[in-house]
């Protein structure tokens, strides 16, 4: 593939190291530091002059310096005269803050839309493209006046429960929140499967206060999808409220695994046969303290959309069919 570069940030080479490799390519060359007064400092090691650049920046770790590690990276390409950068972000970050929520009986509320200051950051950087996957809300990508292709995880997904779920042609895809119930009912139709949801009423962030099962899992394998989970607060009630209801077994699969704070004690003692995420974050650590995470490889997806981007091609292909 010529003319082309993919540089790495530091939030997750072992996934960029995997894109390359599936794509014949070598990483780019560069060196990030901080000063002593931890400012972000980046060298770009090699001439980018007319070159097709991918930037592959995760949004997790130390969120706030990968993000300023990449718009730095960006810019650094775009006045080393690169002929089209593009930033390639599997988790998006602060992608959750994406509207105005009501806070309490102010209806007037003061809180930012910060997903919508990140896609400005990013404009004024210097990308020109964004390539991601599974935003939580799709609404993002017009926060953005330049092309983003928002990949997803479901082809992978599909190809996991078909592979490890012995009892799948029976099993029922739930949705923990009404939001994802289009999620679940495209993997659902994809598996020709049932699928159901849990309303839940969160009193403040990162704290359910009440859920109801709407659908029936009783002597089935019930199988939770999401986007992303944090602290798992919503999917450890859910599993137990599923259990509750009759389901044989559960498991979770999530595109992003953040596993904050108590995730991991939580999903210790909840009931899972397993949770499932794929490598948009580094998995590694958790893994060593939870043996019930297992990870999908989705490095075939992103490489897939950098050949195809670089080609000229449609990525809408890679929504349905992806060589896996």
């Amino acid at each position: 593939m010529p003319n082309i570069k993919i540089f790495s940030g530091s939030s997750h080479q072992d996934l960029s190291q995997k894109i390359t490799d599936r794509l014949g390519l070598e990483l780019g060359k560069v060196v990030t530091k901080k000063f002593s007064n931890q400012e972000t400092c980046v060298e770009i090691g090699e001439s980018v002059r007319g070159e097709d650049v991918y930037i592959v920046q995760s949004g997790c770790g130390e969120i706030n310096d990968n993000l300023m590690e990449l718009l730095i990276m960006i810019n650094a390409c775009k006045i080393a005269s690169a002929s089209r950068v593009t930033a390639v972000i599997p988790c998006f970050p602060y992608a959750r803050q994406d509207k105005k929520d009501k806070v309490g009986a102010d209806s007037n509320s003061r809180a930012p839309i910060s997903a919508k200051l990140v896609a400005n950051m990013l404009s004024v950087a210097g990308a020109d493209h964004i390539i991601t996957m599974d935003l939580h809300a799709s609404q993002i990508q017009g926060f953005f006046d330049i092309p983003v292709d928002n990949l997803y995880a479901e082809p992978a997904v599909l190809k996991w429960i078909r592979e490890n779920i012995a009892d799948w042609k029976t099993c029922c895809i739930v949705s923990p929140d009404a939001g994802g119930a289009k999620r679940v009912t495209s993997i659902a139709d994809r598996l020709n499967v049932d699928f159901a949801l849990i309303h839940k009423e969160r009193k403040k962030a990162n704290e359910v206060d009440r859920m109801v099962l709407v659908g029936d899992v009783k002597d089935r394998v019930a199988i939770l999808v999401d986007d992303m989970a944090d602290t798992c607060g919503t999917i450890c009630h859910a599993a137990d409220k599923l259990l509750s209801a009759g389901a044989t077994k559960v498991y979770a699969i999530l595109t992003h695994g953040i596993f904050s704070g108590p995730a991991i004690s939580r999903i210790n003692h909840a009931c899972f046969e397993a949770v499932v995420v794929t490598n948009t974050i580094p998995q590694e650590d958790k893994m060593k303290h939870c043996s019930k995470i297992q990870v999908i490889d989705i490095s075939m997806i992103l490489a897939e959309a950098i050949r195809r981007t670089h080609n000229g091609e449609s990525v809408s292909y890679l929504f349905s069919h992806v060589p896996l």
